[in-house]
C-alpha cells in the first residue's frame, strides 16, 4: 500500500507541475471556441488542468521489470565496425548477381552496365562505411540507388533498387555471420 500512496503523490506532484507550467491560457482551460464562434465546454471525462491528479491506468503503475533491463542493455549494444575485406567480397557478389538479374530484363537495354555500376557504387560505399553486421542493414542506400538511377536518366531505377534490396536481405546478414564465424573459429 505504501507504494501506491507514494505513486499517487508523485503523480499529484507531476500534475501540479503540469498545471503551473501549462502553456494553455486560462481562458482556454475551461472552454474553447471553434472558428465559427460556437463555444464548447471541456468534457468531464478529460481531466481539467485545475485537477490535482490524473487518472492513471494500473498497468502504468507496475514496478520496474526485467524487460526494461533487457531494453536498456539492447540500447547500449555497440555494433562492430565495418570490415573492408567483407565489404569488397560482398560487393563483388552483389554486382555479379545484379548484372545477371538485370540483364534478363528488357527495360535496361544497353544501359544495364551503367545501372549496375550506380547500384554497386552506392552499395559498396554503404558496406565500407556503415554496415556493421546484422541489425545495421539500412534501406537508405537502396532508396539512393533508385533516385540516382532516375536522376541520371537511366531506365528502371525502382526495379533495380528492388532487386538489390531483395538480394541484400537474403544474403548480407548471413554472409556476415559466416565471415565473422570463420574469423573467430
Amino acid at each position: 500500500m505504501s507504494w501506491t500512496t507514494t505513486t499517487t503523490s508523485t503523480f499529484c506532484f507531476a500534475a501540479s507541475l503540469f498545471n503551473s507550467f501549462s502553456p494553455i491560457s486560462s481562458s482556454l482551460r475551461s472552454s474553447y471556441t471553434r472558428s465559427s464562434g460556437t463555444k464548447y465546454k471541456q468534457s468531464s471525462s478529460f481531466p481539467s488542468v485545475n485537477d490535482n491528479f490524473f487518472t492513471i491506468s494500473p498497468l502504468l503503475l507496475r514496478p520496474y521489470s526485467s524487460s526494461q533491463s533487457l531494453i536498456t542493455r539492447a540500447a547500449e549494444y555497440k555494433f562492430p565496425d565495418p570490415i573492408p575485406e567483407f565489404a569488397d567480397a560482398e560487393t563483388k557478389k552483389f554486382r555479379d548477381h545484379l548484372l545477371k538479374k538485370l540483364s534478363k530484363k528488357e527495360v535496361y537495354g544497353e544501359s544495364v552496365e551503367q545501372v549496375v555500376g550506380v547500384c554497386t557504387e552506392i552499395f559498396s560505399t554503404f558496406l565500407h562505411s556503415e554496415y556493421g553486421g546484422p541489425g545495421t542493414l539500412l534501406v537508405m542506400p537502396f532508396i539512393d540507388m533508385a533516385d540516382t538511377v532516375n536522376e541520371r536518366g537511366l531506365p528502371g531505377g525502382p526495379q533495380a533498387a528492388r532487386a538489390a534490396i531483395k538480394w541484400a536481405q537474403n544474403h548480407v546478414d548471413k554472409d556476415w555471420k559466416q565471415w565473422t564465424a570463420a574469423d573467430t573459429g
